[in-house]
């Protein structure tokens, strides 16, 4: 009697057996028999909890009268027994099946699993090369190998999310909907390996057909979803969510060019921007949903219908939006699948299409441009990610881009929520929307449109549901950040969603009034319309539309609370929490840095830290261990010199990987401090110049500095920033006096893949941010995992850091958050009293010497950071920061004491992990709880059509009979049945994950 694997589940584990030719035979003659509902022959199928047919739970299948438990005894070491080869000579049964069950059956006989055994995975490759890429072996590159490859990982990602959607339904659970316009993904292929646990043997599979697959990684390009740490902490908690089994979808925008690509002009050094073509060859893992899309209007007119209460004229009146243009968002999913489980989670990206491809009479009339003007125009919106808004177009821009990604993502939400035939007032018990940060604001007005206008419920029912359904995460204090659209801007483009902005400032100013009577300077900080010029809000629109308000970091939080939003703090403090940022172990750890993943795995003896960093914290005990340190420091030292050989190949200039490795990796802004770092160089260029050979082979520490990071192209001090550091580095990068002891890399393009690929090799990196302007920081989080010691000033995430890690730990310096506004105030009273010496040298370097040519360009650089122009406290700060670089010094010389303060930095970060953050999040204010899709189940045909047969939801149509015979024709002795593997029954919340799923990695 053979058998077949068959799943509406799908999802396997790793030791699936091989596929015989009997058993394909028996399939196909299996298929037959069901396709003309004569006879099923017993097969087995493999079946989830959220098989949509009824499957007998194991107790019925163990249980007096039931047949025997398809799930084979265990021997005493927990290893599965043989099961026995079914008699031939049973007897023969009869199942009766409606039309309908026989439908469901001969779908779930073919919905069969993906198997993991070596065949099948060079199968599918060679499938998805012939038939997909329609490629023959002689034409294959390394290019359309990875896409080969990535399509037959698609598949199984395509399997687990389906499966775990239908898992989730059948459950009704809550789900969260994570709101943020950035994603920072990076590359996909080598995630999914690692998620699925099938990189060594997809490894193996592809050497036999001549393939290596790490020639396929670089391949892949970065998905231009994003620009800094807003989009890489989205990707973490993606990442976390579906690691930690948190029902749940994100939503985002699919830019057709991403932010930018950068490169520096070779003579000036300036930035230059070109469009980010990541999706010229298409992307494998996306999904493209062309029976998902929705209307998104823009302008038009109102119509009002009729007011809200009954007898009141003061509720706001109904209004029919009407007229103006029209367009389509298209959806495209990415699915994320978790590490070490079987659930998978989905990216939903809107892209924009026009409602109207082409007009046809402005063609015939010889107007060809403006017969693809609405094309163009619609396409725009999702082009680029932050499109330049400096003028009042880009504004307009932006406005329709934030208002498409709302739009659209709450037609969705609502659209999946009403197939659970629920009434709307249920809404906030099954869904949660996060917004991160202040672009998606919009979704509270439009939200109430939805309720108010189309679905009828009055204005306080519907304000009621919006505000227990939406949090807000604010990620910066500077009120350039928080965004403001001018009023007259939004009226023209969505004047509904202007008329209920002003109705809900309205009631809730009045609200603010009964608390603090006459209190007018509240009021004015409160309230969502600015005046003076006339601005709406939208960081005030998020904190009363939502039920809860988080700030990423203690300090953050703290600045919230006491000053950004102070006024709505004393008014709600109920709502105000603190989540600190945390980032994932498994892409910038076991990704990353494979040997330093692999090292800590085997000093542990155990895997479980990349669900539970926790455990990190044993490493502490092997921190003053000499040999240990040396092979911490063997590590460090292969990371360095894969960057040694990037930056050599890139920038032709030797490095010496021996050097002390100093980065700042950050978007470049003011506040960060780029230049004061740029200042520093300048400051060790000019004295490793004054000493003489000897002192310089006695005292000085070679060091490579690189500085990575864009500058938004509307943003013209951080370019001419950028402009400074290239400059500085010809200079430097030439000098034969300091060739060997400094060199300075402005590294272009700097995006996730690149990250990966230097902060494992960072020996110092540096989060210098005025202190009380950082939000939180994820970077400083992933170079210390990676060992890297961290020179920062007291702001962000740092000062959580070095509590966790130790002062001693990290080399800090600078001015405190509550001593900044009292030293911005002094420069300005006494501007002589904050000098520093050495700052003056290297001014003169720029502007007097002209060291670095184009004085006149970077003097407006130097004027705004001497005194009482310096708002960033450059000059107050600058001598602590060469203290502290003298202090790295003097410590990378004690290789052992480096190595030691390395392994402690690691050791202790556990409390920075991602996974952590969602669960606070998710405890604190979704209210969600986890939802484990258990491993498949092993059930036989004959029970799987005898429960059908027996369930209550069976229609009335005649039942038709299916004998199920036993085979008669003897098996050839040269074809010994394969017997089944044998699955495990997993109980999500009783089996530990670690032993759920077999590491085969």
């Amino acid at each position: 009697m053979s058998e077949v694997n068959l799943s509406l589940e799908r999802a396997m584990f790793s030791d699936t057996t091989r596929t015989t030719q009997s058993q394909s035979q028996s399939h196909s003659a299996a298929a037959s028999a069901l396709r003309e509902s004569e006879s099923i022959p017993l097969h087995t199928a493999i079946l989830p909890q959220s098989s949509p047919l009824p499957i007998p739970s194991p107790a019925k299948l163990s249980g007096a009268g039931a047949s025997p438990c398809p799930i084979p005894p265990c021997t005493p070491e927990g290893k599965p027994r043989r099961p026995r080869r079914p008699s031939r000579t049973s007897s023969i049964e009869s199942v009766q099946v409606s039309e309908e069950q026989r439908q469901m059956l001969l779908w779930t006989f073919f919905a069969s699993v993906i198997p993991t055994d070596l065949d099948t995975l060079q199968k599918e490759f060679v499938r998805h090369a012939e038939y997909t890429c329609a490629l023959t072996r002689s034409q294959l590159t390394n290019f359309s190998a990875f896409q080969s490859l990535a399509y037959c990982l698609r598949d199984r990602l395509i399997e687990r999310w389906k499966d775990t959607e239908t898992f989730f339904s059948q459950n009704d659970v809550k789900q969260i909907n994570y709101m943020s316009l950035e994603y920072l993904m990076g590359r996909s292929l080598q995630n999914c390996l690692t998620n699925l646990k099938l990189r060594k043997k997809y490894s193996q599979a592809l050497l036999h057909l001549g393939v290596h697959l790490e020639d396929l990684y670089d391949q892949e390009m970065d998905a231009g979803l994003g620009n800094g740490g807003l989009g890489r902490l989205a990707a973490c908690f993606l990442d976390s969510l579906a690691t930690c089994d948190f029902p749940g979808w994100g939503y985002g925008l699919r830019y057709t060019y991403g932010m930018f690509h950068q490169s520096f002009d070779p003579k000036t050094g300036e930035q230059v921007e070109t469009p980010d073509y990541w999706l010229n060859f298409g992307n494998p893992w996306e999904i493209q949903r062309l029976d998902v899309t929705y209307p998104v209007r823009f302008g038009g007119s109102l119509r009002e219908i009729a007011r809200s209460g009954t007898g009141a004229a003061d509720y706001p009146c109904r209004c029919s939006w009407e007229g103006g243009d029209f367009a389509i968002a298209v959806a495209y999913d990415f699915p994320v699948p978790g590490y070490s489980t079987f659930n998978c989670l989905n990216l939903r990206l809107w892209s924009s299409k026009p409602s109207s491809e082409f007009d046809l009479s402005s063609f015939n009339l010889g107007d060809y441009f403006k017969a693809i003007e609405n094309k163009q125009m619609c396409e725009n919106i999702t082009n680029v990610l932050y499109p330049n808004d400096n003028t009042s177009m880009g504004k307009a821009l932006r406005l329709k881009q934030q208002h498409l990604f709302v739009a659209a993502t709450l037609a969705d939400v609502l659209t999946r929520f009403k197939k659970r035939c629920k009434p709307l007032t249920e809404l906030p018990a099954y869904v949660a929307i996060q917004l991160n940060d202040t672009h998606p604001s919009l979704a509270i007005c439009e939200m109430m449109r939805i309720l108010f206008d189309c679905e009828g419920l009055s204005w306080v029912e519907s304000w009621n549901l919006t505000n227990k359904i939406f949090s807000y995460t604010n990620h910066t204090v500077l009120p350039e950040a928080l965004e403001r659209w001018p009023v007259h801007m939004m009226q023209k483009t969505l004047p509904r969603h202007m008329k209920l902005v002003y109705d809900i400032n309205h009631f809730f100013l009045r609200y603010v009034e009964t608390v603090w009577p006459d209190n007018v300077e509240a009021l004015g900080k409160m309230s969502i319309i600015e005046e003076n010029p006339r601005m709406v809000r939208m960081a005030n629109l998020a904190l009363i539309g939502s039920h809860a308000i988080n700030g990423v970091a203690q300090i953050h939080t703290g600045l919230l609370k006491d000053s950004v939003f102070a006024e709505f703090h004393r008014l709600w403090p109920q709502k105000f929490f603190n989540i600190t940022n945390g980032v994932t172990p498994r892409r910038w750890l076991l990704l990353a840095n494979p040997p330093l993943a692999e090292f800590i795995s085997t000093t542990l003896d155990t895997r479980d830290w990349l669900t539970d960093m926790s455990l990190l914290k044993d490493l502490e005990l092997f921190a003053e261990d000499e040999d240990f340190c040396n092979q911490w420091l063997e590590i460090k030292q292969w990371a360095k010199k894969r960057v040694a050989k990037y930056l050599t190949e890139h920038f032709g200039i030797p490095v010496d990987p021996n050097a002390l490795f100093d980065v700042q990796a950050k978007r470049v802004h003011e506040y960060k401090r780029q230049l004061m770092n740029v200042y520093g160089i300048i400051q060790r260029w000019d004295w490793i110049k004054s000493l003489s050979v000897e002192e310089r082979a006695r005292q000085v520490v070679p060091r490579v500095v690189m500085i990575c990071g864009k500058a938004a192209p509307g943003y013209h001090t951080a370019k001419l920033i950028l402009r400074l550091a290239n400059k500085v580095a010809a200079v430097v990068n030439k000098d034969r006096d300091t060739l060997d002891y400094l060199k300075v890399f402005v590294v272009p393009n700097y995006c996730v893949s690149l990250a990966e690929l230097i902060m494992p090799a960072a020996d110092i990196s540096q989060h210098i941010s005025t202190a009380g302007m950082e939000a939180s920081g994820t970077g400083n989080m992933k170079f210390a995992l990676n060992g890297g010691l961290i020179l920062g000033t007291l702001d962000g995430a740092n000062i959580e850091i070095r509590d966790e890690i130790g002062h001693e730990n990290m080399f800090v310096f600078g001015a405190l958050a509550q001593q900044v506004k009292d030293l911005r105030l002094e420069q300005i009273s006494k501007p002589c009293t904050q000098d520093s010496p050495a700052l003056r040298k290297v001014y003169e370097h720029i502007v007097s010497r002209s060291s670095f040519g184009e004085s006149p360009v970077f003097e407006e650089l130097v004027h705004g950071t001497t005194p009482p122009n310096d708002h960033y406290l450059i000059t107050h700060d600058f001598d602590g920061y060469l203290e502290a670089n003298r202090q790295v010094d003097a410590l990378f010389k004690n290789k052992k004491a480096w190595a030691s303060k390395s392994i402690l930095s690691t050791a202790r970060m556990g409390y920075f992990s991602s996974d952590r953050s969602i669960k606070e999040y998710a405890s604190l204010i979704w209210n969600l709880s986890p939802c484990r899709r258990a491993g498949p189940v092993r059930v036989s045909l004959e029970r799987l059509a005898t429960s059908s047969a027996a369930s209550p939801t069976t229609p009335t149509t005649a039942p038709i009979p299916i004998p199920i015979p036993v085979p008669t024709t003897p098996m050839s002795p040269m074809t010994p049945p394969t017997p089944p593997t044998p699955m495990k029954l997993h109980d999500s919340e009783t089996t530990p994950r670690s032993q759920s799923l077999p590491s085969n990695e």
